[in-house]
């Protein structure tokens, strides 16, 4: 019973291994708790993307459970800025009537994490990319129409918009 006692003491006095589950740390000072994230910049002549992607990465800490999301900068102990620099849609399948039925579409943007007490960049990023690719639905011999086009690449931003938001996030919280 002792030697049970003695396993025991030891066991809880020794330190942890210092493992921990991926997604769930933060490098940040412990002082911040509000986070201001004011509506992106875009650079592109695509039509609302910073709302978009601004919602998402709001949506994102949010879902992370330790921070207060306010879309402004008063108030605030970090900040997430960013613009979205540039987006390009490129045709890389084709059927066999030469009509474009895959695209593949890149997302680039600059982003920043600034403590407003130190004014200091805690994280930056000045040429973060994603790419995905879609396939365009056609029928054979017929040439896509406007408006399906655009809500097939609005469903692929949707996509994209997601991973943004993760990539951000994870990449701020976790000093990737």
């Amino acid at each position: 019973m002792k030697k049970i006692a003695l396993l025991l003491l030891v066991v809880l006095a020794t330190p942890g291994c210092g493992y921990a589950l991926a997604g769930r740390g933060s490098f940040l000072p412990t002082y911040i708790r509000v986070v201001g994230i004011p509506q992106l910049v875009n650079n592109t002549a695509f039509f609302q993307v910073e709302q978009i992607l601004t919602e998402k990465i709001r949506t994102e800490f949010i879902g992370r459970g330790r921070y207060t999301v306010v879309p402004e900068l008063e108030g605030a102990d970090a900040v997430v800025t960013g613009t979205v620099t540039s987006i390009a849609v490129q045709p890389i399948g084709f059927t066999e009537q030469q009509l474009a039925s895959r695209y593949q579409f890149t997302l680039t943007m600059n982003v920043q994490f600034t403590d407003a007490r130190t004014n200091q960049a805690l994280w930056a990023n000045s040429a973060l990319t994603f790419r995905e690719e879609y396939e365009l639905s056609t029928r054979s011999n017929v040439a896509l129409e406007g408006a399906t086009f655009l809500s097939q690449e609005r469903s692929s931003f949707d996509r994209i918009a997601d991973d943004v938001a993760r990539t951000v996030v994870t990449a701020i919280l976790e000093a990737f």
